[in-house]
C-alpha cells in the first residue's frame, strides 16, 4: 500500500491500496447526479421544468444560475469517445442548430424572467470551438441579451478546447469573447497511443495552446488524461504524466478508460487485443497519483486533481466543494440551466433531458416548447440521499448533525440499510463510522463510488423506462 499526502496536509491524503481497489472494482455510478439519469423518466416533460422554474422562483431560490451549452459536433472521430456528438466536416450543421439554440434560450429566459444572473458558464461537447468566432460571437450576445453575467472578475466561465482545432489567436479570440477558464483534451502524448485512438495531437500543438491561453489571461486551465487506452503501459504513460505536470495546468483530470463498445458505436474501431489488461491498469493509476501528489497536485476526489491555490481545492478544504453534471464544481448549488441537444438541467428538485438527437429537438422546437423529453422529480428520501451523497463526493466524511431526516427520525436508523452495507468497508478500514459522522480513510478514498452506493435506493431497483439493468463504468 502506497500513501501519499498533498502538500502535508492530512486531510488531502490518498493511499493506493491494489488489493482493495482490485477487490471493489465493480460497475457503479458516478454520481454527477442522484438520482443518476437511468432513473429519468420519459413521463416528465417541459410542464413539469416549467413548475419546477416557478418554484425556484417563488422560493427566492439564489439569483444565481449555472448555464451549460451543449456543441455536438467534431470534425473527427476519437475512437474512445463516449460523449453525444455528430461527427462532421460540414460547418453549415452549425448554422442550423445555432438558430434552433437561440429558440432554447428566448424560451428559458421567458421562464426565469428579466436578470435573471449567471455566475457560471461552461461550453461541452463534442468540440465547441466546432464553432467560428462569428458564430460564437453571435451565441454569446444571445446569452448575454437574455441574461444577465457575472463580471469576469466574479463569474466562472469556461470553455472544452480541442488543441487540434484551434490556433493560438482562436484561443485570445475565446478570452476576449468573455471565457477566463479553458479545459484541453490531451488524453496521452504517447504518439502510437494517439493513433490507436485517431487523434493525432503533437505535444508541441498542446503547449501552444496552453502557452497562450497563459498570455490571454485565462484564469484556470485544466488537462485531460485518459489511461487503459490501446498500447498503453505503465511505462509509455509515464513520459506523459512527466511532460503534463511540466507544463503545471491549474486542474488535471486521469480518467480510465471504459471500454463498452456495446453502448459506444466507435470503440468497435479499438482492437481489444492492444488493450491493457486490469492489472496494468491498476499499476497506471497508482503511478498517476505518485507522479501528481508528488508534483503538488491535491486529490480532489474520483479522477481530479487540481494545485493547492486552484478553487477546486480551496472550496474543498473550506467544505464548499459541489458536484453536478461537469464533475466537481464550486457553483453547483445553484440551478443549471442546461441548453442544447441531449443536456440535462438540475433545477430544485428535478433533473431534465433534452431529446437526445437533433431532428427531435429541433420538432420540439419547430412546436414552441422547450426540447425536454424525460426527466425526474425527486422526493423527499431523494433528497436527503442526494445530500449524503454529495458530501462523501466532495468532502470525504458525513457530519449527522447537519441532517434534517424526516419525523426527527436518527440518521443511524433512517440510514439503518445503508450502514449495514458499510459494514465490511469500515472492517477493512475504508470508513470510519460513529454516532456523529461518517469519514473515508485515505484508503478509502478511491473507492468513494462505492462507498455512496451503499446509501443508492434506486441501484437494484429496474431502471424507470424498462427492465435493462443500469450500465455504468467501473467504479476505479
Amino acid at each position: 500500500m502506497l500513501t501519499f499526502a498533498d502538500n502535508g496536509q492530512q486531510d488531502a491524503s490518498i493511499a493506493f491500496d491494489v488489493d482493495v481497489v482490485r477487490a471493489l472494482n465493480q460497475p457503479g455510478p458516478r454520481y454527477t447526479s442522484y438520482p443518476t439519469a437511468d432513473r429519468f423518466s420519459g413521463d416528465f416533460g417541459a410542464s413539469h421544468y416549467a413548475d419546477a422554474v416557478g418554484r425556484a422562483r417563488a422560493a427566492a431560490r439564489a439569483a444565481a444560475l449555472s448555464l451549460y451549452v451543449h456543441i455536438p459536433f467534431c470534425e473527427s472521430l476519437c475512437y474512445y469517445c463516449a460523449c453525444n456528438k455528430i461527427v462532421t466536416r460540414d460547418h453549415a450543421n452549425a448554422v442550423e442548430y445555432l438558430v434552433y439554440l437561440k429558440r432554447e434560450i428566448a424560451l428559458q429566459a421567458v421562464l426565469w424572467g428579466p436578470g435573471r444572473r449567471v455566475d457560471q458558464l461552461h461550453f461541452g461537447g463534442g468540440t465547441p470551438t466546432f464553432l467560428r468566432d462569428a458564430q460564437m460571437d453571435d451565441l454569446l450576445a444571445s446569452l448575454r441579451a437574455q441574461f444577465d453575467f457575472a463580471s469576469d472578475e466574479n463569474g466562472e466561465f469556461s470553455i472544452e478546447v480541442d488543441p487540434r482545432t484551434v490556433t493560438p489567436a482562436r484561443v485570445a479570440v475565446l478570452r476576449r469573447q468573455g471565457f477566463n477558464r479553458i479545459s484541453l483534451g490531451v488524453q496521452d502524448i504517447d504518439p502510437a497511443v494517439q493513433q490507436a485512438v485517431n487523434r493525432i495531437q503533437p505535444h508541441a500543438q498542446t503547449l501552444a495552446i496552453m502557452a497562450t491561453a497563459r498570455q490571454a489571461g485565462f484564469r484556470s486551465i485544466s488537462v485531460d488524461l485518459i489511461y487503459g487506452l490501446p498500447l498503453q503501459s505503465v511505462a509509455s504513460f509515464g513520459p506523459t504524466l512527466d511532460q503534463i505536470v511540466a507544463a503545471r495546468p491549474d486542474r488535471i483530470a486521469v480518467y480510465n478508460y471504459a471500454h463498452m463498445p456495446r453502448l459506444f458505436k466507435s470503440q468497435n474501431m479499438i482492437d481489444v487485443a492492444t488493450l491493457p489488461d486490469a492489472d496494468t491498469k491498476l499499476a497506471m493509476l497508482g503511478l498517476c497519483i505518485a507522479r501528481l501528489t508528488a508534483a503538488g497536485y491535491v486529490y480532489i476526489g474520483m479522477d481530479h486533481f487540481a494545485l493547492p491555490d486552484d478553487d477546486l481545492a480551496v472550496s474543498q478544504r473550506a467544505g464548499t466543494l459541489q458536484r453536478n453534471f461537469q464533475g466537481y464544481s464550486t457553483h453547483a448549488d445553484t440551478d443549471m440551466v442546461a441548453l442544447g441537444v441531449s443536456a440535462i438541467s438540475a433545477v430544485g428538485a428535478t433533473y431534465s433531458q433534452n431529446e437526445k438527437t437533433l431532428p427531435a429537438y429541433y420538432a420540439r422546437l419547430d412546436a414552441g416548447a422547450l426540447p425536454i423529453a424525460r426527466g425526474i422529480v425527486l422526493d423527499a428520501d431523494d433528497l436527503l440521499r442526494r445530500r449524503v451523497i454529495g458530501r462523501l463526493m466532495c468532502d470525504f466524511a458525513l457530519d449527522f448533525g447537519r441532517l434534517t431526516v424526516p419525523d426527527g427520525v436518527a440518521p443511524a436508523v433512517y440510514f439503518a440499510g445503508a450502514l449495514q452495507r458499510l459494514a465490511p468497508l469500515a472492517e477493512q478500514g475504508l470508513v470510519e463510522i460513529d454516532a456523529r459522522a461518517i469519514r473515508v480513510t485515505p484508503r478509502g478514498r478511491l473507492v468513494i463510488r462505492n462507498i455512496c452506493m451503499a446509501f443508492d435506493r434506486h441501484l437494484h431497483a429496474p431502471p424507470a423506462e424498462g427492465p435493462a439493468a443500469p450500465r455504468y463504468s467501473n467504479t476505479i
